[in-house]
């Protein structure tokens, strides 16, 4: 274990800031399981999720000295992961995942299939028209289960702001969704 092993994740991303590559390898060991977690719980395939948080880390590196607050590099790292996870699932909205079909269930009946294969797709268009903040705050809430408080985090805005944003979401998928009730 070298003495980076143990530093704080402020002074590795200092460092990292200032070109140190053994700093930023430091934490990307540190927080590249929680990255690819949280890219897989947004993406839903664990193979897009390990592209997307590379894809991430690239950004990261490339922009080490743009970091503000170098004490939260792991919610400023989420933050590039959940962006590079939205843009890959706008680039994939006519594909179907091959997770997702082995997981149906083939006893069930075709027309319950069909009638929810038709409100999920439904679902997922209302979710894409949605504003860039207004989706990202609601997949954070309701597909990845984040708190308010982590959700303000990874975002980097206050709760009230996540709240207020997360109600306009719903309030705006309840009207376009009206007709599924």
């Amino acid at each position: 274990m070298t003495s980076l092993d143990s530093a704080a994740d402020g002074l590795l991303a200092e460092r990292a800031a200032d070109g140190d590559e053994r700093a930023f390898a430091v934490l990307v060991r540190r927080h590249a399981p929680f990255l690819i977690a949280f890219a897989t719980r947004l993406i839903g395939s664990r193979a897009e999720a390990d592209d997307c948080v590379q894809d991430a880390l690239i950004v990261a590196w490339q922009r080490m000295d743009s970091l503000q607050e170098p004490a939260r590099v792991r919610a400023w790292l989420a933050t590039i992961v959940s962006r590079k996870a939205t843009d890959r699932l706008r680039g994939r909205r006519d594909l179907v995942d091959i997770d997702e079909q082995e997981q149906a269930d083939p006893a069930a009946d075709p027309a319950d299939r069909a009638e929810t294969s038709i409100r999920l797709d439904a679902l997922s268009r209302a979710v894409e028209r949605l504003p860039d903040d207004l989706r990202r705050t609601w997949v954070l809430r309701e597909i990845v289960g984040h708190s308010y408080e982590e959700i303000a985090e990874v975002m980097e805005e206050s709760t009230s702001t996540v709240r207020g944003r997360l109600a306009r979401a719903r309030r705006q998928l309840a009207q376009e969704l009206e007709g599924w009730r």
